[in-house]
């Protein structure tokens, strides 16, 4: 399954690429790198954009290294990984996510500190337009992508009703950066299979089918340095564990092309039958 999965994403990056208009600037623009998402991706903090990650030209490579904590009322959450921008084109990421149980892992029969842990791969290619440098048309710049998640408690996964401990999500993301009005706005269309992002597996009790998630955020550069805004996420509810939609009003700040930081408060809803799974979402993200 893990070499079907690889060669799917490696198969994504290929896709496509001579089709793909090459409308790329020789530089890019502070922010237009996206931040970096609970999944490695660039974008915003919790949905996937088009932008590819790092300060890259069309002709260069970047990279970005990242860490993300956040902290709920019965859980903690921790990602930190790693991602290469090529050419403004393509990106590959690396992220581990590990779910943090505490006290609540013996209530729930667990362990306290019981934790999941889960690696996520990631492929994005740019397949058309450019969000910053196309003011004259309303083209957004559009990526499709692909996620290969693998977590490691399989034998509670199994228990809980998940089918499987891998699986892989698949995304189109469409991005577009309104300077006259210093609005960003993404939309991203998800197929998965994930509970919780897959912290606990894929599939359910009976489905085992991919399903459509959409994905939005919209945000304001109050200045050059400066984006605030909010997102929203649907989920599915293969488990019937009543899977809450995600959203947060976020805060991105770069310090320069090296060092950003976002700060969100993020509402994840209902999370293994706990309620009101609110809280302080920081990340930090550098790189060139």
């Amino acid at each position: 399954m893990r070499n079907l999965a690889l060669s799917t994403a490696l198969s994504l990056l290929c896709a496509g690429t001579a089709a793909a208009e090459d409308l790329r600037p020789a530089g890019k623009l502070l922010l237009t790198g996206g931040v970096t998402t609970v999944e490695g991706s660039a974008g915003g903090g919790l949905s996937s954009w088009a932008f590819i990650g790092g300060y890259e030209t069309r002709d260069g490579v970047g990279a970005n290294v990242h860490a993300t904590y956040l902290n709920l009322p019965d859980y903690e959450f921790r990602a930190y990984g790693a991602s290469v921008g090529l050419f403004d084109r393509v990106e590959v990421s690396y992220t581990r996510q590990d779910f943090d149980t505490q006290a609540t892992g013996a209530k729930l029969g667990l362990g306290k500190g019981f934790t999941f842990h889960q690696d996520i791969f990631g492929a994005k290619l740019k397949v058309l337009g450019d969000a910053i440098y196309n003011q004259d048309s309303w083209v957004p710049q559009i990526a499709v992508g692909a996620q290969y998640k693998t977590a490691d408690k399989g034998a509670v996964i199994g228990l809980l009703g998940g089918q499987h401990d891998d699986g892989v999500d698949y995304y189109v993301a469409a991005t577009k950066v309104l300077l006259s009005e210093s609005l960003v706005l993404n939309a991203t269309l998800r197929a998965t299979k994930a509970n919780q992002t897959g912290l606990l597996g894929f599939g359910g009790p009976g489905h085992d089918r991919y399903s459509l998630q959409a994905e939005g955020s919209a945000g304001v550069l109050l200045t050059k340095r400066l984006l605030v805004g909010g997102e929203y996420r649907t989920k599915p509810n293969n488990l019937g564990l009543k899977e809450s939609d995600w959203f947060d009003l976020f805060a991105a700040y770069a310090v320069n092309k090296n060092l950003s930081v976002t700060a969100a408060y993020a509402d994840l809803g209902t999370i293994a039958t706990f309620k009101g799974q609110r809280g302080l979402y920081l990340s930090l993200q550098a790189g060139f």
